[in-house]
């Protein structure tokens, strides 16, 4: 699944960067009956993250691209904890999406789309989840999105 994965990056022009490094006390991601918690992933960019708050200075169009961003680093930390076999992920179970939002501002499900399409579009149907999409005051680093996932995965 690990070549699948890579060869659907590259139709999507897309490249699966370098798992992030925890920049507090906690693990990136932790493999617990037959299920990876993959802690909260921020988005970036170039090596920045992608700030902003939706409904004020960032448009849904934009929170779905950090939202990818986010995905796509949750599959780097998944990729890192199993050492690098992908295919022992048998399906996204779920993604929690924190949206930085604006009083008011109502279309996190819009913005946590970018990430769950992109499951979806790696994964096929493995890649369909339950979600939550939560609007939130702030973020880490003054993040745009962040996102969690639960991932179930084989011996």
């Amino acid at each position: 699944m690990t070549d699948r994965i890579d060869q659907k990056l590259a139709e999507l022009g897309l490249t699966l960067p370098t798992a992030a490094a925890p920049v507090a006390t906690y693990v990136p991601a932790v493999e617990a009956g037959g299920l990876l918690h993959v802690s909260g992933q921020l988005p970036f960019r170039d090596g920045k993250v992608v700030t902003g708050q939706l409904g004020t200075d960032v448009d849904v169009a934009a929170g779905q691209d950090a939202a990818k961003l986010c995905a796509l680093m949750v599959v780097a930390q998944a990729k890192a904890a199993l050492g690098g076999d992908l295919s022992r992920v048998a399906r996204i179970v779920k993604l929690g999406v924190f949206v930085n939002s604006a009083a008011g501002f109502g279309d996190q499900p819009e913005v946590a789309n970018g990430a769950s399409d992109l499951m979806v579009a790696l994964f096929d149907d493995k890649g369909k989840h339950a979600r939550a999409a939560v609007g939130v005051a702030a973020l880490p680093r003054n993040a745009a999105v962040e996102v969690d996932a639960i991932i179930a995965v084989t011996n």
